[in-house]
């Protein structure tokens, strides 16, 4: 039996960015309970009266307009450095960038992004629906690069929700949980690769992403990772009450557990969720500012002088925050101009 606990660490989850550890550098969750929107896709002027943008968290009414007017969102920003990935869970993105690509995406779709040594993109979150609520929900993850890859060429990735896989449990009373493998290995099931300068797809580097819904009072067991060294972040994000272990989280928190131990997991009297994290870590330093995250300060400022002298390949769209038409469904062209849509979806 393990001397060390199993709980490291925990801390209640708050609006805005969630704690993270190496390898990962960002994690918030998105969650607007946005209304109806009008035929150009943004909010309503009633909607709009009285908000600042740029107040990422605000949350009024139950939705935010990040820095999107009016449609809400994200407008063209620079990334150097690391890697986003966004696993959405509710509404659509329409994303553009520096390197030509676009895509609508979301219903559980994951964009892995390697920004390396510079891309622009945007974010942009169309209210399609025009009679009814348009609710979205995302979790944004930055993942860092180790530094022989900081500079790698950007590369964008389209993970369908149809192309994921998932583990299913069913305990002895007949309570299910169900896990999306978005990273990693989880008893044999293998995501879908990562890509090629990913720290993801370093040998050992043991990065894995889960989403976990249990069932009320569903119990299933987190197995031990396989790194010696690897860390482990849970986000408790959904449900009354979660028991890890021996221990009850009864308000919603982020929890660093030993990697190296099964983590045994109990729902309470609500379905649960939650996100995990968990990764080798790179243990390199880290400077940070904005939208760039490099080694050194003197890297920082190149990274400044380089956008500002490239603008990371221009933009090539006429306006900040394209969307695409309401009727537009979900789909990727790549900078190759190449075309791809979900399985099963109508030509």
């Amino acid at each position: 039996m393990s001397s060390t606990p199993l709980i490291l660490s925990a801390a209640a989850l708050q609006p805005g960015p969630w704690p993270t550890i190496d390898p990962f550098l960002f994690c918030v969750h998105h969650h607007d309970a946005y209304p109806e929107g009008t035929p150009e896709q943004g909010l309503a002027p009633q909607h709009l009266r009285g908000r600042d943008l740029g107040q990422d968290f605000s949350g009024q009414n139950g939705f935010s307009l990040y820095h999107g007017h009016p449609v809400p969102g994200f407008p063209a920003h620079p990334h150097r450095g690391f890697e986003t990935v966004t696993v959405t869970r509710a509404g659509m993105i329409d994303h553009s960038d520096s390197l030509g690509a676009t895509a609508r995406y979301g219903e559980g779709d994951v964009q892995w992004l390697t920004a390396g040594a510079g891309i622009q993109h945007c974010e942009m979150f169309p209210l399609r629906h025009t009679d009814r609520a348009n609710p979205a929900e995302l979790f944004q993850i930055w993942l860092n690069l180790d530094a022989r890859f900081k500079m790698a060429t950007p590369h964008f990735s389209m993970f369908w929700a149809e192309d994921i896989p998932r583990v299913t449990h069913t305990d002895a009373q007949g309570k299910t949980t169900e896990v999306v493998v978005v990273a990693g290995n989880l008893h044999g099931t293998q995501a879908l690769p990562p890509p090629p300068e990913s720290w993801a797809s370093r040998a050992g580097s043991d990065v894995a992403i889960y989403t976990v819904r249990m069932d009320a009072g569903a119990q299933w067991t987190l197995p031990a990772a396989a790194g010696s060294d690897t860390r482990r972040m849970l986000y408790f994000f959904l449900g009354d009450q979660l028991r890890l272990g021996d221990q009850v989280a009864d308000r919603h928190c982020a929890v660093e557990v030993d990697a190296a131990q099964d983590c045994p997991l109990h729902a309470g009297g609500t379905a649960c969720e939650v996100l995990v994290l968990q990764g080798r870590p790179i243990s390199e330093p880290v400077a940070q500012y904005g939208p760039f995250v490099m080694n050194t300060r003197a890297e920082i400022e190149q990274a400044f002088a380089d956008y500002r002298r490239t603008e990371f390949g221009g933009w090539p769209w006429g306006r900040p925050d394209p969307v695409h038409p309401a009727t537009q469904g979900r789909f990727a062209r790549r900078p190759d101009h190449s075309v791809e849509e979900p399985r099963g979806a109508s030509a």
